[in-house]
């Protein structure tokens, strides 16, 4: 069958988007948005289908999480988390490793991963420097853990918020498949961290006792900055969680939760709209909606139809696919986005539904698009994000070390997630 001029015009686009996104020759923002702007231009995607392919669901969702992180943040909640932690494991090292690890892996599960990081990670440089130890093994767990966190939940990860959007996947449906793989994960990345950096995970025998209480001087009270809104910002955080779980029953969807819950913690805050949409990752929404689109162009014009009826024509059963699904977005999202890469591979899943049980399959594009993001420096933003933030500190960890490290616990987790896919879904 002949290649139509859409067909050409909408997979060159879609190729020079993804270029310039893997490039970093753009910024993904802009690269998303001239490519969105092209395919309605030439009549790719008529106006009239824009809808059909825009995800509000994902975009509203994120934009409530973000206005209830930011007017939160302003309380101390998460800088009291950290001191809490720290205290619970009494200047122990390891305990500091799994405890924070734990702490940041439930954030991870509840917020955007980026925000996780960027407040936990300056509570983890003073208390390593209390401590007296190397933070890089620390710093290397936060971020694995928030990465696996964020696998855990419909909200923890943006890949999981578009797969729920798409396959009609709840809250509930996450916790309970994606949930226990999570769980195990942490643990078999923190054995594996212990057991490579455990030399450099003691503490000064002749300090030991003044690190003891250097970190239990510190007094999380003092991190609540505002004790009204703290409060304000528990009770509403709780009822979000809560209605997180029993939206399937209610029949809400999770997006019109966090705008729900983003509006009365305003509301009720009285804290000021302008400062807490100021601080909205508004170039990520947008990155969002600009992609959805390109994505869109190849759908409208067969490209992802055929894509499927390929891989289907390749593939024997389900068992094929879990296998062929997790571990090709595992090793894709190590290097590409995995967020445009979740975005295309969501209608290829949609049109292979004719000829396979898709369930097991949306779960082992989420193990691996999410994972996968633990196997390089770039694969993850907050991979990037703490790197930096441990650049600055004058810590420098290279792309090589990250691989080393990074590539093990990948492909360890993966391969666990895999393991329990299988075995729920496929059988012995």
């Amino acid at each position: 069958m002949a290649i139509t001029a859409q067909e050409i015009a909408a997979l060159s686009i879609f190729t020079a988007v993804y270029t310039a996104i893997m490039t970093e020759k753009l910024h993904r923002t802009v690269a998303a948005m001239v490519g969105a702007s092209l395919v309605l231009l030439i009549n790719i995607v008529p106006w009239e289908k824009v809808p059909e392919y825009l995800d509000l669901n994902t975009i509203l969702l994120l934009a409530g999480m973000m206005v209830i992180v930011n007017v939160s943040r302003e309380s101390g909640l998460f800088e009291y988390i950290a001191i809490k932690t720290a205290k619970l494991s009494k200047g122990n090292p390891m305990k500091v490793l799994l405890l924070f690890s734990v702490v940041t892996a439930l954030v991870s599960s509840f917020l955007d991963n980026v925000t996780t990081v960027l407040l936990l990670t300056p509570m983890l440089f003073y208390i390593t420097r209390q401590m007296d130890v190397d933070p890089v093994p620390f710093l290397l767990s936060e971020i694995f853990a928030s990465n696996i966190g964020g696998t855990a939940t419909l909200i923890g990860d943006p890949p999981n918020i578009m797969i729920g959007s798409a396959a009609h996947l709840g809250f509930n449906a996450f916790l309970l498949n994606m949930g226990p793989i999570a769980f195990v994960d942490l643990f078999v990345t923190v054995a594996i961290i212990y057991l490579v950096y455990r030399g450099e995970m003691k503490s000064h025998g002749e300090r030991e006792e003044a690190i003891k209480l250097a970190i239990m001087s510190l007094n999380e009270d003092d991190a609540i900055s505002d004790p009204v809104l703290f409060r304000k910002a528990l009770i509403t955080l709780g009822l979000v969680i809560l209605g997180f779980f029993v939206h399937d029953r209610l029949g809400v969807e999770p997006s019109v939760i966090a705008l729900s819950g983003a509006s009365l913690l305003l509301l009720w805050s009285g804290a000021s709209p302008e400062t807490a949409l100021e601080k909205v990752e508004w170039a990520t929404l947008f990155f969002f909606g600009g992609l959805f689109i390109v994505v869109g162009s190849l759908v409208e014009t067969g490209a992802i139809a055929q894509l499927a009826g390929w891989m289907v024509g390749h593939i024997s059963g389900e068992g094929d696919a879990v296998l062929i699904i997790t571990w090709f977005s595992a090793f894709s999202s190590a290097v590409v986005d995995n967020i445009p890469f979740t975005a295309t591979m969501i209608p290829l899943l949609k049109a292979m539904g004719g000829s396979l049980n898709t369930l097991p399959l949306w779960w082992s594009l989420s193990l691996g698009a999410c994972l996968g993001g633990n196997g390089t420096a770039i694969g993850a933003s907050a991979n990037v994000v703490v790197l930096g933030i441990a650049h600055r500190e004058s810590i420098r960890i290279s792309f090589g070390d990250f691989l080393k490290v990074g590539m093990v616990i990948m492909v360890s987790t993966v391969a666990v997630g895999t393991l329990i896919i299988w075995l729920r879904y496929i059988g012995l």
